[in-house]
């Protein structure tokens, strides 16, 4: 899972990780909202990637994921 700043990030960031990666499937995209914040711009976005196989490096994804201010979580 990858951890965006906002939603425009991890739209790119879902775009791009299956070009660069060559992942089977899409990610899916998921809004998180900070605990007791209404506002949408305090939102984080979750971007969650299946790799069941263990093909992905997870030094990479976080390298990656910091291209656009973000990180990895092992969920």
């Amino acid at each position: 899972m990858l951890v965006l700043p906002d939603r425009e990030a991890a739209e790119e960031v879902a775009q791009t990780l299956g070009e660069r990666f060559g992942l089977d499937e899409e990610p899916l995209l998921v809004r998180d909202a900070l605990a007791g914040e209404d506002d949408a711009e305090d939102a984080q976005w979750l971007v969650v990637l299946r790799d069941e196989e263990e093909r992905l490096d997870p030094g990479e994804l976080d390298e990656f994921a910091g291209e656009w201010e973000g990180w990895r979580e092992e969920p």
